[in-house]
């Protein structure tokens, strides 16, 4: 899993610049994404219409109340179990509840997130979102790169993505 980084930049030249950098550092422009509103691109790597569509919000939202079902069918599972008088179930269902816990706790805590809901603003009044997937470990010094050399962007944070899915 990849992280992605999101910056929004003024204009389509200021975002070619960083693009441009990133790409002499070794950042391939597959791994670079640009979404604006009314604006044209030019060379700047656009997004596909899956990361347009924010299709990993869904997924995330989809998992979420999945998450949270399977933690309320377990507690009515172990209150029917307690009335019921089977101890073996009532652990089944406490352990399927403590598992749906920590697969929240570490979604909701652990993973950072944004939603390109956040740049709506942004983008409406021509700004250039530019979102650049790297490892984690890389994540601190891109960031770094960009905000000391180009004051002009802004940061809009950091969130997750899956490379193979094209999110």
């Amino acid at each position: 899993m990849s992280r992605r980084l999101f910056f929004l930049f003024p204009d389509t030249e200021h975002a070619q610049h960083v693009v441009d950098e990133l790409v002499n550092k070794g950042i391939s422009p597959r791994h670079m994404h640009t979404i604006a509103n009314g604006v044209d691109l030019g060379n700047l790597p656009e997004a596909t219409e899956r990361q347009k569509k924010d299709v990993k919000f869904r997924l995330e939202w989809f998992i979420w109340n999945t998450n949270l079902v399977l933690f309320a069918a377990a507690v009515f599972a172990l209150v029917a179990s307690l009335v019921a008088g089977s101890i073996v179930w009532a652990l089944v269902s406490v352990l399927i509840m403590a598992l749906t816990f920590l697969a929240g706790e570490r979604f909701a805590v652990k993973i950072p997130d944004v939603q390109l809901t956040e740049f709506t603003d942004a983008l409406s009044h021509g700004e250039v979102l530019l979102m650049i997937d790297v490892p984690k470990h890389l994540v601190a010094e891109i960031e770094d790169h960009v905000h000391h050399r180009h004051p002009e962007a802004s940061v809009g944070g950091v969130g997750w993505t899956i490379n193979a899915f094209n999110m």
